[in-house]
């Protein structure tokens, strides 16, 4: 299908969007996505949201192993036929990875959104508790405030509700063994940043 505009995609009065209706959005620089049918729209990320987002898909890039795949850009998710997410940074498994069209065919291991000024309320909120219930194991959040970044991380209990296991900011260090072995500075996410 071709993209039209988001009139066009719009779906008769009364019928929540779907991953279909997602699918005829215009390519217009905005971010599309579906919680139980209700669609988010985002303007387009801002060049510090883009760098610590690259920053730290490269982070995890470097120590994955072989049968992960990290994604440092949107990528869709599809948990049912009317939510479909597109996290800033996200770890699968390869096989979940390889032959989709521009999207995961399973749940990832790791989603992280790095938070911009319209976002803060719907990353820590909305965007968790869809993440909680599609059973997303890890999920990162990350303050990309210049002068003092922030990662706060919350893993799935085993009663499947999300819990705070980490929160570091500026030099201290985040280490975990979930989903691999790695190691997160906030401050090496917008290290560059602070040069310019």
């Amino acid at each position: 299908m071709s993209a039209v505009t988001i009139a066009e995609a719009w779906p008769k009065p009364g019928e929540p969007f779907t991953v279909e209706d997602l699918e005829q959005m215009p390519d217009d620089g905005r971010r599309y996505e579906l919680i139980d049918g209700m669609l988010i729209v985002s303007p387009a990320a801002a060049p510090l949201h883009q760098r610590v987002a690259f920053m730290l898909g490269l982070l995890l890039e470097e120590a994955c192993p072989e049968d992960l795949v990290v994604f440092g850009t949107p990528v869709n998710v599809r948990f049912s036929s009317h939510s479909a997410l597109e996290p800033d940074v996200s770890v699968a498994r390869v096989a979940d990875a390889q032959g989709a069209r521009a999207r995961l065919t399973g749940t990832p291991l790791l989603v992280a959104e790095v938070l911009s000024p319209d976002s803060g309320l719907r990353d820590l909120n909305l965007k968790k508790a869809a993440y909680e219930r599609f059973g997303i194991p890890s999920y990162w959040v990350v303050d990309p405030d210049v002068d003092r970044p922030a990662l706060r991380v919350f893993e799935l209990s085993e009663e499947g509700a999300y819990a705070e296991v980490a929160r570091v900011s500026g030099a201290e260090t985040f280490r975990t063994s979930k989903p691999f072995s790695v190691e997160i500075v906030p401050d090496r996410l917008v290290a560059k940043w602070r040069r310019g």
